[in-house]
């Protein structure tokens, strides 16, 4: 992947496209905007700025990079295993239903460094590809510092935004702590990480374990894990009452007091009102996966119970191994059929709710919402250019709504990134694509050796 110092800054002028700032300014068909030194300049319609280049977005829809608040960018090496794993089953596909959880832990365990790099930058790479221009890294295999630091060097490389959520490693003892000591030393070394501060520092928090009784974490380990990660300043997320067998967690949570705006609850799925109504007073934001909560049997998403609740929401790729890819346009499209379905009226949630979800939403849930997620002067450029010239868009009638239910990743025509071009002409420019793809390969092939030796 290219380096970061390799990729410049633009003096950009995107001219004549249907521009849907997800800003209280709303939409400016026909508008134009100018990016310049990693900043949104302006936003309008004829600007004359001679110096910068040109990019016709004319028939266009310009629009915020999309946001993924929640994202297990390690396993994408694994794509395609959740319904087996080939390591106990070579001959057959399939075969061995360890499913998810059973083949990430398998399998897990015997990534090295190089392999967490090769997984999180194959998900960058899909990440430009796909028009999302700000990650949450939910880092759950760190099996050392060297682990955290390949992972770190992916989003580095990559141009994009992100949040490095340090988590614990697959595996990991239900009777010891996460690995505080390194977590701390990591915060205290990370504006040598920080990437001028387009990646942030959280932490990925075990809370009470998995759904299994016999995975539960003590409370004297789970409350130090958050408040070692609170006294060092830092975001929390935790998987929270997605299985039915984990109902109770987020009760659990608020009856600790440890809901809060710093901590992100995901999933949510089985939820009571109760605990959704307690999640809200305490402005605990969530991220939600639609598309994985349902392969993976957690039921259907509450995303219409908790912005009724007034919780702040966003949408979340979850993880490779179970959606087959990061299109944050069919979780869209997903979450507005659910929400809807499950409301029983067509327009309970509309395609610009479920737009803003992807974007400002998503941003605010991140703490992100004053640097990225919507289109305004000041704000970082994070722009990316939808076009309509395939038969599946083909006529601009109600850009939002195409984005939701027609647009694909393929349609994405121009990716900016903190100024900075990743994908142009509809081509990925800032990632060497075959590279990536084989070292990927070649990383894999390590590691199911390794796991079958």
């Amino acid at each position: 992947m290219t380096s970061r110092a390799s990729v410049s800054h633009v003096n950009l002028l995107i001219r004549g496209g249907y521009v849907l700032t997800m800003d209280s300014a709303g939409d400016v068909p026909g508008g134009d905007v100018h990016v310049r030194d990693g900043v949104i300049q302006s936003i309008g319609r004829n600007l004359e700025v001679p110096e910068a280049e040109l990019f016709d977005a004319s028939g266009k829809i310009v629009l915020p990079g999309l946001v993924d608040t929640h994202w297990h960018m390690w396993n994408t090496l694994l794509r395609g295993m959740s319904d087996g794993n080939p390591v106990s089953s070579p001959a057959g596909a399939g075969t061995d239903r360890g499913g998810y959880f059973a083949t990430c832990t398998a399998v897990g365990r015997h990534f090295l460094p190089g392999d967490t790099y090769a997984g999180t930058r194959l998900a960058a790479a899909e990440a430009i590809d796909a028009g999302i221009t700000t990650v949450h890294d939910w880092s759950h295999n760190i099996r050392g510092r060297e682990w955290a630091e390949a992972g770190l060097r992916a989003l580095t490389e990559s141009g994009l935004r992100a949040r490095f959520s340090y988590g614990y490693a697959q595996g990991h003892g239900n009777d010891r702590l996460m690995a505080l000591d390194d977590l701390a030393d990591l915060a205290a070394a990370w504006p040598s990480y920080a990437a001028d501060g387009r990646i942030h520092l959280g932490m990925a928090w075990r809370g009470t374990g998995g759904s299994n009784p016999a995975m539960r974490v003590a409370p004297e380990l789970y409350r130090a894990e958050i408040a070692a990660a609170r006294e060092l300043g830092l975001p929390v997320t935790v998987h929270a009452s997605g299985p039915a067998a984990a109902a109770g967690q987020l009760l659990t949570y608020a009856q600790d007091g440890l809901l809060g705006p710093d901590l992100q609850a995901v999933h949510l799925n089985n939820a009571s009102a109760a605990e959704i109504a307690v999640a809200a007073r305490a402005g605990t934001p969530v991220s939600v996966s639609p598309w994985t909560e349902l392969q993976i049997g957690y039921g259907q998403p509450v995303t219409g119970e908790l912005l009724a609740a007034g919780l702040p929401v966003g949408l979340s790729v979850d993880t490779t191994m179970l959606s087959g890819n990061a299109d944050l346009f069919a979780v869209m499209k997903v979450t507005q059929a659910c929400a809807n379905g499950q409301a029983r009226h067509e327009f309970a949630l509309t395609a610009r709710d479920v737009l803003r979800l992807a974007t400002i939403d998503g941003a605010r849930t991140l703490g992100l919402g004053q640097e990225t997620g919507s289109l305004a002067a000041g704000k970082r450029a994070d722009v990316i250019v939808v076009s309509a010239d395939a038969p599946n868009l083909a006529v601009l009638t109600d850009p939002a709504r195409l984005l939701v239910t027609a647009a694909s990743p393929r349609d994405v025509e121009l990716v900016v990134a903190d100024g900075r071009i990743l994908k142009r002409d509809g081509v990925v420019t800032a990632v060497d694509i075959p590279d990536v793809t084989r070292s990927a390969r070649t990383s894999l092939a390590r590691v199911l050796a390794r796991a079958s030796a």
